[in-house]
């Protein structure tokens, strides 16, 4: 790892004076991508290494907007470190620090509209009109660009919950939510479950939406994960326990989201389980 992130870096400094300057960067692009589909299982490294790796990356990419791959990263990479380790450390301060809380939602808002804006730049650069088909129910996805649409729909979704004060911004769920949609139209397995679990949050925060609906999503996730991934259930516990107010459920979700983290201990698990061990914590505080 450390010899490719050296070949990396050196490629950053050589950028400015080698040639064919655009092979070097779609070289460049490519590496990232791949470094980023990379397992990194030390929470505290990942989040020390986070900022430079993001920023390099988004750097790259603006040179190479089409590029599939490394517009994934980009977009999961944001959408990580905003729900990680910026929403969740406001989660954490709300109880003694409400102002600086809420000061950390509104970057971590930031965040997550940078990886949806990353992801339907990439999703336009590959199908240009894609955001007016998205509107006009004509859009269509490539298997290759369903991890894209899954980051940029769930970006999205993350972006407009903590902009509740801005209605233009409200008024785009069901265009994050159709996003969503092409992803499972063209891939419903994605993500051991992530994707559904997606779906069902969709579901559940729609006005009108159908709790059955959103059970049903919950239930093929939960499915797909095989017990594996921890997200499916920190994400139904939080989307349907919570607000049905079924502390049993709540808390046996968590569990299960524990169990999986301990089975599977990878990054994305690991923040789902500092998220379920906190949210087990403070159930008092919420029933």
């Amino acid at each position: 790892m450390f010899f490719r992130s050296l070949a990396v870096l050196v490629l950053a400094l050589m950028l400015g004076a080698c040639s064919p300057r655009m092979l070097l960067v779609q070289g460049m692009a490519d590496e990232l991508a791949s470094q980023g589909q990379a397992s990194e299982e030390d929470l505290g490294l990942a989040r020390d290494a986070a900022a430079f790796y993001l920023k390099l990356s988004e750097s790259v990419l603006q040179r190479t907007p089409g590029h599939v791959p490394l517009a994934t990263s980009v977009a999961s990479g944001f959408t990580q470190y905003a729900y990680g380790f910026v929403a969740f450390d406001a989660d954490r301060l709300e109880a003694q620090d409400a102002r600086a809380a809420q000061a950390l939602r509104q970057r971590a808002a930031r965040l997550y509209w940078r990886a949806q804006t990353h992801a339907l730049a990439a999703l336009e650069a590959q199908q240009p009109g894609f955001r007016r088909a998205l509107a006009n129910g004509s859009a269509r996805l490539q298997p290759q660009q369903v991890a894209l649409a899954y980051w940029g729909a769930a970006a999205w979704g993350a972006a407009i919950s903590l902009s509740k004060d801005q209605p233009d911004r409200v008024a785009d769920l069901p265009l994050a939510s159709a996003l969503a949609g092409l992803a499972w139209q063209t891939e419903p397995g994605h993500g051991q479950g992530a994707l559904a679990a997606l779906m069902g949050s969709f579901e559940a925060a729609r006005p009108g939406g159908s709790p059955r609906r959103a059970q049903d999503y919950f239930d093929r996730a939960t499915a797909l994960g095989a017990g594996r991934n921890a997200g499916v259930f920190v994400t139904r516990a939080e989307a349907l326990a919570l607000p049905a107010g079924d502390r049993p459920a709540f808390e046996a979700l968590l569990r299960q989201a524990l169990a999986a983290a301990d089975t599977q201990p990878d990054l994305a698990n690991q923040l789902m389980g500092e998220r379920a061990r906190w949210l087990l914590a403070t159930a008092d505080d919420r029933f």
